[in-house]
């Protein structure tokens, strides 16, 4: 069984560090993600809201009191 590596250097991991090899590299990948080098896919906004929308419960309106 091949032992795992590190994704930023390739080093052999370390099971304090997992899935990095040090803290050094644990730092390097937070920085990438705080950076946006790394990025989540995701719909357009416009898509967003509009699902939003159509999930979201009915709300009474307080300018036209039904009561």
């Amino acid at each position: 069984m091949s032992q795992a590596r590190c994704p930023i250097c390739k080093r052999p991991t370390d099971p304090a560090f997992r899935p990095f090899c040090s803290q050094r590299c644990a730092d390097v990948d937070l920085g990438r993600w705080f950076g946006g080098s790394y990025r989540v896919p995701a719909t357009r906004p416009d898509d967003i809201a509009e699902a939003m929308q159509k999930s979201a419960p009915a709300r009474l309106d307080p300018d036209n009191d039904v009561g």
